[in-house]
């Protein structure tokens, strides 16, 4: 089987990374204001430089900075919009752990005040520093989808003085996203996901509860998030891969959603047009595979069969099992690997080592290698 040219590769990586001791401690003295921007950048850089080398060491074809600048994988995008602000009271969430416990997270609020634009390259600064730093693998930058604003704060959300009518407000979404794509093109940026929380969250009743309590239609709201991503996707600059990631929350090893695909895979699979999808796998959280029989010719999926959230190493034999059993329902061609989720898509990072991370990595790669020949 021929190796793949371009994204999404067959061993591949949502995106974030855990953020090393010396960066956390940078942090924490630039908070105190011990130091400044630039030598907090410079401790960023250094852990960027490193987490780098890693992706390259373990045969990965891209690298991503690891997310390592940001607090979190969607708010440090969202409120660099312009007419997105930060509400002045965040909500609490509670996620579900792995052993059946629960964690709370103050989760950041947002209010959309202004009419929505792109002031300027939002982590265009970022990738070009990634860039940079990378010899052998395809510099990936992951940013949330334009779905994102909409998901976390609703309707009441979004000032009704500055969109009484909300096809101006996704309007005026897609059009910064087309702008912020065209600019990370002239970058170089040819690898771009968009990470996306609120569609596969469809498929939990209790999730599903809160969006109709809110105001919401739960099985209108996601063909609505469908085709505003598709706008977005019509927009693309010639050159750029564009893949997504969908989840169900990932914080310190813990999740928020449960519930398969099944509600919304046919218009998910068969409508929006990104090149490949990176669907979480690694337990039964997630469903069966039979929704993928909705995946068309000529899209990828990346299947996140190796959990981020717990350290223990998965067996190459169930891996290549499981690979198997999901090209019951889309070809094996159509197929690539991945972890299921970050590693830490906030600050806190999820409860694992530096070599468990950098294990689970190089098994992915492993693992790719035999089933396709290729990790590329």
């Amino acid at each position: 089987m021929s190796a793949r040219t371009t994204p999404p590769y067959r061993a591949d990586h949502v995106g974030s990374l855990l953020r090393p001791p010396e960066l956390h401690a940078a942090r924490a003295r630039h908070a105190a204001g011990e130091i400044d921007d630039g030598a907090l950048r410079a401790v960023e850089d250094e852990a960027i430089r490193a987490a780098v080398a890693m992706q390259e060491r373990v045969g990965l074809s891209l690298a991503t900075d690891g997310e390592l600048r940001r607090q979190s994988w969607h708010m440090d995008f969202i409120y660099q919009l312009g007419g997105v602000s930060r509400a002045p009271a965040g909500q609490t969430v509670e996620f579900h752990r792995l052993d059946g416990g629960t964690v709370t997270s103050a989760q950041g609020a947002l209010r959309v005040d202004g009419k929505v634009t792109l002031e300027h390259t939002i982590f265009g600064e970022d990738f070009a520093a990634l860039r940079s730093m990378t010899t052998t693998a395809t510099p990936k930058l992951t940013v949330p989808s334009v779905n994102m604003v909409y998901s976390r704060g609703g309707r009441a959300a979004i000032d009704e003085r500055v969109y009484p009518d909300l096809d101006e407000f996704w309007s005026d979404m897609v059009a910064a996203y087309g702008d912020e794509m065209r600019a990370l093109a002239e970058l170089g940026c040819s690898y771009l996901q968009f990470d996306d929380t609120s569609l596969a969250m469809f498929g939990d009743e209790e999730i599903r509860g809160r969006i109709a309590a809110r105001g919401d239609d739960p099985d209108t709201l996601p063909l609505t998030f469908i085709r505003r991503f598709n706008d977005v996707l019509a927009l693309r600059p010639p050159g750029m891969a564009i893949t997504t990631h969908t989840c169900r929350g990932n914080y310190r090893s813990s999740y928020t959603g449960t519930g398969g695909y099944d509600v919304i895979a046919e218009p998910l699979f068969s409508e929006l047009a990104v090149d490949g999808f990176f669907i979480e796998y690694d337990d039964e959280r997630s469903g069966s595979f039979e929704p993928l029989r909705f995946v068309p010719p000529g899209k990828m999926v990346v299947l996140g069969l190796v959990t981020s959230k717990r350290g223990e190493l998965e067996s190459k034999d169930e891996l290549k099992r499981r690979i198997e059993e999901a090209s019951r329902f889309v070809p094996v061609e159509q197929l690539c690997l991945s972890p299921q989720c970050g590693f830490a898509s906030t600050v806190e990072g999820n409860d694992v080592t530096f070599e468990e991370q950098e294990a689970k990595l190089a098994l992915v790669v492993e693992v790719a290698t035999e089933v396709w020949g290729s990790a590329g």
